[in-house]
């Protein structure tokens, strides 16, 4: 037995969640529903603007990390954060969710600051996010712990994490120490733009060394350049071992092998 069933490499961020109605929205040039990365004046600038707001460690990988832990996994994570009061928070929120995180701090000297994503929340719940990325930017393949990839069962990689001058290569790095310990490789498409950003290098890594592949509808035509999801979903299934692929209120859809699996959404209020 492993020492980790997953382990995830991603963003370091603090979310900050507020309300707001689709007025403030447009007031403010925020896009509705998805995330705009935006830089250290313009978080100021949102953040001054918002009504009473409350912090949380946050990230989508860091999110799932901390989910997984919570249910009884052993997890660790790798995301970059700073010496100072944020990064303090991203820190204390995994672990105390009993997660394992021993990425090296960034020294209080450093320009940039820990990352954080404004989350706008409208009425009909919708979120609308605005990341300023920071450190989290910087993750570089001396941040990723060979030894640890190796003790994974499966490694959990952030499509968002695809926007950093060394990602690619901290990518790679924990991907070949996984599988040649015998572990497995998980990607999320992360959000439709990403993948536009990034699509031939996701395209390289998904048929070279992704097992498991986490898209929504909007990600995998993206990914696949098609406005039929249908034709997206075979081609995605035919990439990797196991295509896991939500589709809003229709539910989820999972391909692997040939079969295909649907799992309906449940409403609540």
């Amino acid at each position: 037995m492993k020492e980790f069933h997953v382990v995830g490499i991603g963003n370091a961020m603090v979310d900050i969640l507020a309300e707001a109605d689709e007025a403030f929205l447009a007031e403010n040039g925020v896009g509705k529903g998805i995330m705009q990365l935006i830089d250290m004046d313009r978080a100021v600038e949102l953040y001054a603007a918002i009504g009473p707001a409350r912090e949380i460690s946050g990230g989508s990988a860091a999110n799932t990390i901390a989910g997984i832990a919570a249910l009884g996994g052993r997890t660790a994570y790798v995301g970059k954060v700073k010496d100072d009061q944020l990064g303090a928070i991203f820190a204390h929120d995994l672990r105390a969710q009993g997660a394992v995180y021993e990425t090296h701090l960034a020294p209080k000297t450093a320009h940039d600051e820990t990352g954080r994503c404004i989350v706008l929340v409208t009425p009909d719940g919708e979120r609308s996010m605005n990341t300023y990325l920071g450190v989290t930017e910087h993750l570089a393949p001396s941040d990723i712990d060979e030894e640890q990839m190796a003790a994974a069962e499966w490694i959990y990689l952030e499509g968002y994490r695809f926007d950093g001058p060394e990602s690619h290569e901290a990518f790679a790095r924990a991907i070949a120490a996984a599988k040649k310990a015998g572990g497995s490789v998980a990607l999320t498409l992360s959000d439709p733009f990403c993948v536009e950003r990034h699509r031939d290098a996701f395209r390289e890594m998904i048929a070279n060394d992704i097992d498991l592949l986490f898209a929504n509808r909007a990600e995998i035509m993206s990914m696949y350049e098609t406005d039929d999801f249908e034709t997206a979903l075979a081609r995605g299934a035919a990439d990797v071992e196991i295509l896991a692929c939500t589709e809003s209120e229709h539910g989820a859809h999972i391909l692997s092998d040939g079969q295909r699996w649907h799992a309906p959404a449940v409403p609540v209020k």
